[in-house]
């Protein structure tokens, strides 16, 4: 079994298509698989571009999430764009409020669906209707926390079953603070450092489902050596390391019992519930565009990632990831009908 997998990684690795995907001939462009067994992905070159072949959405520094009607939500520098499954643009939110998501969270509340979000350039955390765009709650900084801090920079967010917001400050202090469903400040945790019990950038966080009661899953991503992911009690206590050696983790999102989790140097991992990396998608063999900011669209490589940034999952279990990009890509992985791996 572990030959296998160590197999599989190691050619899931190797799958990146020398197509570029160039404005002008997208339609040339081929599909590449990566992955292994029930994580093998197609990828859909094109997706997300407007019928021009460029980008629709501009520099990307940010998250996604997909509302119950499957529609997909990415953020990007200029604000939230909303696709069709098909990648077409369907609404935008733009300017204002809806700049600088550095994560997202959807939620649905009594009917209605919300989306939480932190704003890193903007030192809050956010709350609005994700199909009306009103914002109906605003978390700035703690002065209650008695921390004194002069720099807020938060990274990421998520939401307890009860309503409780965690709102990371992973660009500077890496305090991670609790709020109740109101916005009442009402305690925080962690610190700057590299200990066990410390974050070096905090950078992404969700609630763990996979465990009964859910667990805050964190990334660590400036852990030295490597980055790690951490297991945090909704009441702030930590649990365990889950997994190191991971390069530069920015985001987590859940579906069943995995757990995709992108990396910055460009690739994205995916877990079991053991929490063993069981896939490896879009490697990037090229030391100066694996983690690079600066790979304009002209240089796109269909199949290979560069500074992948966030992801989610579908109901169908395909993958829609986005890339810390400076013209703005987000990519589409549809899964495919391969047989688990041989026992």
């Amino acid at each position: 079994m572990m030959k296998y997998r160590i197999a599989c990684l190691f050619i899931a690795a190797l799958l990146g298509s020398p197509a570029v995907g160039r404005a002008a001939d997208v339609s040339e462009v081929q599909p590449v698989r990566m992955g292994c067994g029930e994580m093998t992905f197609d990828t859909v070159p094109g997706w997300g571009l407007r019928p021009d072949g460029n980008s629709a959405i501009g520099p990307t520094h940010g998250s996604v999430v997909i509302d119950k009607g499957g529609n997909i939500y990415t953020s990007a520098q200029r604000g939230v764009f909303v696709f069709s499954p098909d990648g077409s643009v369907i609404k935008a939110y733009e300017g204002g409020d809806y700049t600088n998501l550095h994560d997202m969270e959807i939620r649905e509340e009594d009917g209605v669906e919300y989306i939480y979000g932190a704003r890193n350039n903007n030192a809050e955390g956010i709350k609005f209707n994700a199909h009306s765009g009103e914002v109906v709650l605003r978390l700035p900084y703690p002065e209650e926390s008695g921390l004194g801090l002069k720099k807020f920079n938060p990274t990421a967010i998520t939401v307890a079953p009860n309503g409780d917001i965690f709102l990371s400050n992973g660009y500077a202090s890496n305090h991670i603070f609790r709020f109740d469903k109101t916005g009442k400040y009402l305690s925080h945790f962690g610190k700057k450092g590299n200990g066990m019990q410390e974050f070096n950038t905090a950078h992404g966080m969700t609630l763990d489902t996979r465990y009964q009661p859910p667990r805050l899953l964190i990334c660590d991503r400036n852990h030295q050596p490597k980055g790690r992911l951490l297991h945090y009690s909704l009441d702030g206590e930590f649990i365990e390391e889950v997994i190191t050696g991971l390069g530069m983790p920015t985001a987590v999102a859940i579906h069943g019992e995995f757990v995709s989790v992108p990396d910055l140097q460009g690739r994205l991992v995916i877990l079991d519930k053991s929490n063993r990396i069981i896939a490896v998608l879009g490697h990037n063999p090229d030391p100066k565009k694996g983690g690079s900011y600066n790979v304009p669209q002209d240089q796109w490589i269909e199949g290979v990632f560069s500074g992948t940034h966030g992801s989610y999952w579908d109901h169908d279990g395909n993958l829609y990831v986005q890339d810390w990009n400076i013209s703005g890509r987000i990519m589409k992985l549809v899964r495919v009908g391969l047989q688990a791996e041989q026992q």
